[in-house]
């Protein structure tokens, strides 16, 4: 499946910059950034449980916000981007 995941974290304070930290770490352990705090991600349901998890875990409820969008199947005929492209398509044949 695929996922967009957007946060907005509260960086007012020393403990809120850590966390967005931990919150951008965890993200790019599961996607790919397309923008300072949006993740396109490609995962199996097992996988959407355990980011969830580890996101709440790293999140303050009070001070900040995830939000995770599940993406409409084809991706590409649902989806419009201008503007410069990610890295790499998360997509594609990964060749290391």
């Amino acid at each position: 499946m695929e996922l967009l995941v957007v946060y907005d974290v509260s960086t007012d304070t020393r403990e809120g910059r850590s966390r967005l930290r931990k919150v951008a770490k965890i993200c790019e352990a599961y996607g790919q950034r397309v923008q300072k705090s949006v993740f396109e991600c490609i995962i199996n349901p097992e996988q959407e449980v355990l980011l969830r998890h580890d996101l709440e875990n790293a999140m303050d409820r009070e001070e900040d916000s995830i939000r995770i969008y599940r993406l409409r199947e084809p991706h590409q005929k649902y989806t419009y981007q201008a503007g410069r492209k990610p890295r790499f398509d998360i997509r594609a044949a990964l060749v290391l």
